[in-house]
């Protein structure tokens, strides 16, 4: 299935209005933010709507206000990571440096990423038992394996460029590294989610261009290294 079209995880979601009043407003943050920290520190089936509320200073009966379960705030806290992946330009042109400029935008797709580590911790978990959720996660990793195919695409373009690259098998292979490496980032120090990012940027250029050939990740401080350990892999 390939689709250009971001899945809208709250489709069919008796989800309450959003609220039009400041306060409100205010109290809806305030339980998203509960749900990211607890989210992340817990995961999804330790954490209980009791202690979202807690955490947001709130009365149990103000959650349901906003959320009518815990599941859909979860799939409202993945809905905003969609949308700020959606709001990445991937036909952007790019810099006479290509390296730099396929960098920068990675760089840029992480940090728009790592806000919602806790709400990607909690999803993996629950598309385990949820087979909705499970369909959701097969949506969503087909519209990011075709973002990136489009983009690998318009990389081709550009001069130098390898022929013959396999790029939809290419596009699904990063797109599950990228996922993973999300999941990892939770426990990872800034400086080693760095250098994945550098060796992410050397492992697509080579294979899309022609300059150099080779065979191993290797960071920008020189140093040799391995792929982050897979996750496994989630239910379809």
């Amino acid at each position: 299935m390939k689709t250009t079209v971001r899945p809208n995880l709250l489709a069919g979601e008796d989800l309450p209005a959003e609220p039009q009043q400041k306060r409100s407003r205010e109290k809806r943050a305030k339980l998203k933010a509960a749900g990211l920290v607890l989210f992340g520190e817990k995961g999804y089936e330790s954490t209980s709507i009791e202690e979202i509320a807690q955490r947001a200073n709130l009365a149990v009966g103000g959650f349901y206000q906003h959320y009518r379960s815990k599941r859909q705030l979860l799939l409202a806290l993945m809905d905003e990571l969609l949308e700020g992946l959606s709001g990445l330009d991937l036909r952007a042109k790019f810099p006479a440096d290509v390296r730099a400029g396929l960098r920068a935008l990675l760089s840029g797709a992480f940090s728009r990423d790592l806000r919602y580590l806790g709400a990607y911790r909690a999803w993996q978990e629950a598309v385990l038992s949820d087979a909705d959720l499970a369909r959701k996660q097969n949506e969503i990793q087909a519209w990011t394996t075709t973002r990136i195919g489009n983009l690998f695409k318009l990389l081709q373009q550009l001069p130098g460029a390898r022929p013959g690259v396999d790029i939809p098998g290419l596009a699904r292979a990063m797109d599950s590294f990228f996922w993973n490496l999300l999941a990892q980032a939770v426990l990872m120090p800034k400086v080693e989610l760095e250098r994945w990012i550098d060796a992410s940027t050397h492992l697509i250029y080579h294979a899309l261009f022609t300059d150099v050939n080779v065979s191993r990740l290797v960071t920008r401080s020189g140093r040799v290294s391995s792929p982050p350990p897979t996750s496994p892999r989630r239910s379809r």
